[in-house]
């Protein structure tokens, strides 16, 4: 697929040549995702053993491609002399450019400075320090602009698109959205969790602001169907794929014998609730924004605890202990004490906290679904 440069930065013209920087954010904020996946892998498996990583060199090619292409396009605008450019861009700080690509590049400088930042901080604090810390809030913070960035960027060249039909670009926001989505859902998915009413409200949480936010701008008939299967198949890469690769551990304490690569857990079973949300979408295309939301905020919340909670018993049993489903893999540092290990679930102290606790949920499912519209019917108003 080709778009001509004037589409991406000002108006479409009849020179065909492939818009590189455009690509060039989707490869960036794809590969975040590659190297988080990875990472999380690799400190299961391996522990940190430096901060030349395959996973985090990959994680932080996402900040040099991101920035450099955005001011590349920043720089082109604002010293170069096509007027329909400059007529479709934004004047921040005396340089031109796309909305979206001052976003890429401010993240991609974000990642950037992180880097070192992060590298000291395992030096100071210990080789495997948390994943909660001030260099890692800054590096997330900066990929969530370059995603975030890539989105507006792509909304502004549908919307300057004449009416319908409406391109085959349509797909790209639906792919950022799942790549921004795949990051807290691999921090939330363990199965431990998924018989709590904290997993569903982490999900709520995460989940139907994006997935309603890119549908909007997209229009595509199964716009969230479509997202949710993205995240589907990326996660089952890594899974079916990860294990094929040796590792062992570096660090201590080591609990359990590795010799393959630990994978991520089996993803979270987004594809029913968006499949249901997609056909109330076609269904109530033009209700109130409140009343959209309380219905699609629903179906996400009941019908995704009506699979995930029966499907979380299979994924303890012993027979999801297989390549598919993968949950014989556990990271070197888990106890056989741990939950995990013993394959229990942590459950609310009584019925009344649960039913409380997926009342929350609903609630935080209904607000982020009124979110994704707002933020999706102002993504559709982007031009610049």
């Amino acid at each position: 697929m080709t778009l001509d440069c004037e589409t991406v930065v000002g108006t479409p013209s009849s020179t065909n040549s492939s818009a590189w920087y455009l690509w060039s954010v989707i490869a960036a904020a794809t590969l975040y995702d590659v190297g988080f996946y990875w990472d999380i892998s690799w400190h299961q498996t391996i522990g940190r053993d430096s901060f030349l990583t395959p996973a985090h060199i990959a994680i932080y090619l996402c900040g040099v491609i991101g920035g450099t292409a955005s001011a590349l396009i920043i720089f082109r605008t604002t010293f170069g002399s096509h007027e329909a450019a400059r007529a479709a861009s934004v004047r921040i700080w005396g340089l031109r450019g796309p909305l979206g690509a001052f976003v890429v590049a401010w993240g991609g400088l974000l990642m950037l400075t992180s880097g070192p930042f992060d590298n000291w901080w395992h030096n100071a604090y210990g080789l495997d320090a948390k994943l909660n810390s001030p260099p890692h809030w800054v590096l997330t913070t900066g990929v969530f602009a370059i995603q975030i960035g890539g989105i507006v960027l792509v909304s502004g060249i549908l919307n300057r698109r004449p009416p319908p039909p409406r391109h085959t670009l349509e797909w790209i926001p639906l792919h950022l959205g799942a790549m921004v989505v795949a990051i807290p859902l691999a921090l939330v998915n363990n199965r431990v969790l998924q018989h709590s009413a904290i997993f569903f409200v982490a999900v709520s949480a995460a989940v139907p602001i994006v997935m309603l936010a890119v549908a909007t701008v997209s229009e595509r008939r199964w716009a969230c169907t479509t997202l949710a299967a993205i995240y589907s198949a990326f996660v089952l890469g890594f899974l079916w794929i990860l294990p094929l690769f040796h590792g062992s551990p570096g660090l201590g304490p080591v609990y359990r014998s590795i010799s393959q690569f630990v994978p991520p857990s089996f993803p979270v079973l987004l594809i029913v609730p968006s499949y249901f949300i997609d056909r109330a979408r076609a269904k109530w295309p033009a209700q109130s924004l409140w009343l959209r939301a309380a219905i699609y905020g629903g179906l996400f919340v009941i019908v995704l605890a009506f699979v995930q909670w029966p499907f979380a018993d299979f994924l303890m049993s012993a027979y999801s202990r297989n390549w598919i489903f993968g949950t014989q893999h556990l990271p070197y540092f888990i106890p056989p004490s741990a939950r995990l290990a013993r394959n229990e679930f942590l459950l609310e102290k009584n019925s009344l906290q649960l039913l409380g606790g997926m009342v929350v949920a609903f609630c935080t499912a209904v607000a982020g679904s009124r979110l994704g519209l707002t933020a999706g019917n102002w993504l559709r108003r982007v031009r610049r």
